[in-house]
């Protein structure tokens, strides 16, 4: 096992704390070899050397390790719709998609990079009305199934817990005193787990990241199954 974690190291928040309070154009110019030595470049040297523990995981899932439509999402904020026009994103997304991803909205794996905002994730985030459907269907079908995935011993020793925004109200034709109505309202269906800025810097955290989505296997692969994707 190397000695050192090549790919995230603290150069990584020192970037992004310093863009926090310079966000604008002239500095990220002026810093832009920064971002590809401390940040893109190491990231992408990752996605690229995930590729075989993730086959491992599924072989359904893609660590694109492309500059610009791979895994890593792109620094620069969409401000069209937003108040706030600062034009950089203050943080690095890393994005394990499903090969159907494009044409469904299948599961994926996430990691999360910020000063003092590091986590993983996975699921679906925000899935359309029709997809929405289809899982709810597969909990009411298989609820025995979904308590096993959100509630193993595997899931839960991870860290993870599911997260995301919620109906106010049951959703139509479903009980309220259905045993999983607050999993049945869910808008997103996404599990987190914390992480810190020293366990992603370790030496060891490729192993880390790769076991953390052993733990959510069983989640992913019900999501999976549920919108009819291979797991």
């Amino acid at each position: 096992m190397a000695t050192h974690n090549p790919y995230i190291t603290p150069k990584l928040f020192k970037f992004f704390r310093d863009l926090k309070k310079n966000n604008e154009r002239d500095w990220f110019e002026a810093n832009k070899q920064r971002f590809e030595d401390d940040v893109r470049s190491p990231l992408l040297a990752f996605i690229d050397d995930f590729a075989e523990p993730l086959y491992r995981i599924s072989p359904h899932f893609r660590a694109d390790p492309r500059k610009v439509g791979g895994s890593l999402f792109r620094i620069f904020r969409d401000v069209r719709f937003s108040k706030d026009k600062t034009p950089y994103k203050t943080h690095a997304g890393v994005h394990f998609r499903h090969e159907n991803a494009k044409s469904a909205h299948a599961p994926g794996f996430y990691l999360h990079l910020a000063p003092g905002e590091v986590f993983m994730g996975a699921g679906i985030w925000r899935p359309e009305t029709a997809v929405t459907r289809e899982i709810r269907a597969a909990i009411l079908e298989h609820p025995d199934k979904w308590k096993k995935a959100i509630r193993s011993a595997a899931f839960t020793k991870g860290g993870f817990s599911l997260d995301g925004e919620s109906l106010k109200r049951p959703p139509a034709g479903v009980e309220a005193d259905h045993p999983f109505i607050e999993d049945l309202k869910r808008k997103d269906f996404i599990s987190l787990a914390d992480l810190s800025e020293k366990e992603v810097c370790a030496p060891g955290f490729p192993k880390l990241f790769a076991d953390k989505c052993k733990s959510t296997s069983a989640f992913v692969k019900f999501l999976c199954e549920a919108v009819g994707q291979p797991y």
